[in-house]
């Protein structure tokens, strides 16, 4: 089982990233997918989750119309595209996968850095 994410990096406020998850090794449309956020000092935190049909995403309060969590299932790739971002928005950003049908399978990815600074 591999979760690979990408595009992470630095941009200034106001600025757009888009991440990328890259899954394989499981059956992708069969797990919810989400990505997470762990900033310094703090707590690893759930920013989205899209379930494996690509229904009912759903968003922390703090990044609320401003990130869209997405799916291609022929990909097996989740997404999540940030806009507006804020330097809080700042933290390593961890893509995750767990079966719908057990909750006690997961997985998860190595981390990207996302960087908002000006």
């Amino acid at each position: 089982v591999q979760l690979v994410e990408s595009g992470g990096g630095s941009v200034q406020p106001g600025g757009s990233l888009r991440l990328s998850c890259a899954a394989s090794g499981f059956t992708f449309s069969s797990y919810v997918m989400s990505w997470f956020r762990q900033a310094p000092g703090k707590e690893r935190e759930l920013v989205a989750g899209i379930s494996g049909t690509g229904r009912n995403p759903n968003y922390a309060d703090s990044v609320k119309g401003r990130f869209t969590i997405s799916r291609d299932n022929v990909k097996n790739t989740v997404y999540l595209q940030m806009n507006s971002l804020k330097p809080e928005d700042t933290a390593v950003y961890y893509c995750h996968a767990v079966w719908e049908q057990n909750l006690s399978r997961d997985y998860w990815g190595q981390g990207t850095q996302v960087t908002v600074s000006s």
